[in-house]
């Protein structure tokens, strides 16, 4: 037991793996090659996934895989590839205060949002399982019947983006 808390397996993997989506995500806007950033996004939506696994939410992991991973990410890495986006050329820059004050002010919002998360869980239980959480049948139904105007609307919404993206693309003759 750690600080009142009782160190389980479930407890350790999760934390593994919300270490290993950290790390991921700072790679992400570290790293100055865009195709390696963009692979260690395609690896933080895995990790994602795989947390999603953890917490018994099947659908939404296997949702978060097919949809992000798959379709987003593949697209992403085509239109870098497509604009051959290669590593910025690396010349020498003098001392700027303002990377070192935007580090200064990140931590600051770090220990303002580590301020208001971590007393919230200090007395954290775990909740009771709800019947059929995370399958499908209930994640339809609740779509189609208490949440149908938003779904439309997020509908309707993509579908002007995909006509707005062919519009675009569309060659002029």
């Amino acid at each position: 037991m750690v600080a009142g808390v009782e160190v389980t397996p479930n407890l350790v993997l999760f934390g593994g793996i919300a270490s290993a989506i950290a790390i991921c995500a700072v790679g992400v806007v570290a790293l100055n090659n865009p195709v390696r950033s963009a692979l260690c996004l395609v690896v933080n939506f895995f990790l994602l996934a795989f947390l999603y696994f953890t917490l018994n939410a099947e659908t939404l992991g296997v949702t978060q895989i097919m949809v992000y991973t798959g379709a987003i990410m593949v697209l992403f890495l085509f239109v870098i590839m497509l604009l051959n986006l290669g590593a910025p050329l690396v010349m020498k820059e003098k001392f700027d205060l303002k990377k070192v004050a935007g580090g200064f002010m990140g931590l600051a919002l770090l220990a303002v949002a580590g301020a208001q998360i971590l007393p919230g869980l200090v007395g954290f239980t775990h909740p009771k399982a709800v019947e059929g959480y995370g399958a499908p049948p209930v994640i339809g139904t609740a779509l189609l019947t208490d949440y149908a105007y938003p779904f439309e609307a997020v509908s309707i919404l993509l579908l002007i983006g995909v006509v707005g993206s062919i519009l675009l693309a569309k060659r002029r003759i």
